[in-house]
């Protein structure tokens, strides 16, 4: 039977050896937990220099390669478009009988031979109906000039000298904003007529289905550019509505724009195209 001093003994002959234990695992960890830092900071340093030093330019097959997953063309045809009529719009403080309408010339000549209208005393009274002539059928607009006496002067102008005449609308938008825009006989969106007037808007003007308004590149650079609002369509008020199309029309220009557009990217050209053969008005 073993002595109280060699019991003592063996106890701390025991504690020596777990100490020892002890110290070897604690030295692994810090070997390991060293290890991997240093691992970490490699593959830190291996994604600086990959981003760094990257060109994610799209050229030659990494061009193919990512137009093969592009979205093909109509994929961005309008999904929600909606029935109920914008309700109408009205001046909060409404014109007099007659405004003043000035229309100088632009730098840019204009993209089809045309004569501006006459400036001066424009009538602010009634409407003008007018019809374009497309190839998905006939568009019917209603012309306000309550709204804008300077826009339908102009529209009116421009209609009656043929400049609508075989153009196409150049441009057809499915989300944002959900409008056709058309009257640039270049096809291009940067065409106008030679000339330019100031923008009829106020500070309460909303914008949805129905209207008729003008498109411009900036304050009172209003051409010939206009546009149908089909769906729903959240502008700050700096477009000039100066009508109205009605709803049988508006059922052409949902299919237009359920077609989508060449670019699939929900603004381009429309996939269906929207030629206007002329352009009529009935005063």
């Amino acid at each position: 039977m073993p002595t109280n001093v060699q019991r003592r003994e063996q106890a701390k002959r025991k504690l020596e050896r777990q100490l020892v234990r002890r110290a070897e695992r604690a030295k692994r960890r810090r070997v390991i937990a060293v290890v991997a830092t240093a691992v970490a900071v490699v593959v830190v340093a291996g994604g600086v220099y990959f981003l760094a030093t990257t060109d994610f330019s799209s050229t030659g097959d990494d061009a193919a390669a990512a137009s093969s997953t592009a979205p093909a063309a109509g994929s961005d045809g309008a999904q929600s478009i909606p029935t109920e009529l914008h309700p109408a719009v009205k001046r909060t403080t409404p014109l007099p009988a007659q405004v003043a309408c000035e229309y100088p010339a632009d730098e840019q000549p204009a993209s089809k031979e045309v004569k501006a209208p006459a400036g001066g005393q424009t009538s602010a009274e009634g409407t003008v109906g007018a019809t374009l002539a497309t190839s998905v059928g006939d568009i019917k607009l209603t012309l306000d000039r309550t709204l804008a006496p300077c826009a339908v002067n102009s529209f009116v102008n421009l209609a009656e000298q043929g400049y609508f005449n075989d153009t196409t609308c150049h441009r057809l938008t499915t989300s944002g904003i959900q409008v056709l825009q058309c009257g640039d006989p270049s096809g291009t969106g940067s065409g106008g007529p030679g000339y330019s007037f100031k923008d009829e808007v106020w500070p309460e003007l909303t914008y949805g289905r129905g209207q008729l308004a003008m498109a411009n590149s900036g304050p009172d650079t209003n051409g010939s550019q206009f546009f149908i609002v089909y769906g729903q369509t959240q502008l700050e008020p700096k477009y000039t509505v100066f009508g109205s199309v009605d709803a049988e029309s508006l059922k052409l220009v949902d299919e237009v724009a359920k077609a989508g557009t060449d670019q699939g990217q929900g603004d381009g050209k429309p996939n269906k195209a929207v030629d206007i053969k002329s352009a009529t008005v009935v005063k």
